[in-house]
């Protein structure tokens, strides 16, 4: 019996063992999620310009704009011309011929009604107005 068993200690083994294989694989997997991780932000971190900081390109591009302003009570500024809800689409259509198909940028407090803001940005629609951006500060 002891030649049988020195015979199969000598076969060659047929199967690959495969757990250092995983083992890596597992490790390099932990390392890219803990690198994901820190390379990518965690939420939208963009610094914003300074408003209160204006170069000659802001106010060469302010001129060239039509800007509305909406204040918290909902009150509309086309241009420095104060408008409101009924005569925002005769304005918006006004300022379209007077300076053309500019940019608009639409400057809103964050208290200012919504359906305000819906209203200007179906009336610059209309007027043929459809490069619009809001302003932050």
């Amino acid at each position: 019996m002891s030649m049988v068993s020195a015979q199969q200690d000598d076969a060659v083994m047929a199967e690959i063992n495969i757990t250092p294989f995983t083992d890596v694989l597992l490790v390099l997997l932990i390392i890219f999620m803990i690198l994901a991780a820190l390379v990518a932000p965690p939420g939208f971190e963009k610094q914003l310009p300074d408003k209160n900081a204006p170069n000659p390109q802001q106010q060469q591009k302010k001129t060239d704009n039509i800007e509305v302003l909406v204040n918290e009570t909902g009150t509309i500024f086309v241009d420095g011309k104060r408008s409101d809800i009924t005569h925002i689409y005769a304005d918006m259509q006004d300022v379209e011929r007077r300076k053309g198909r500019k940019h608009v940028s639409l400057t809103a407090d964050v208290k200012a009604p919504y359906g305000t803001i819906i209203r200007i940005l179906d009336a610059a629609k209309i007027a043929g107005l459809e490069d619009v951006g809001f302003v932050t500060s």
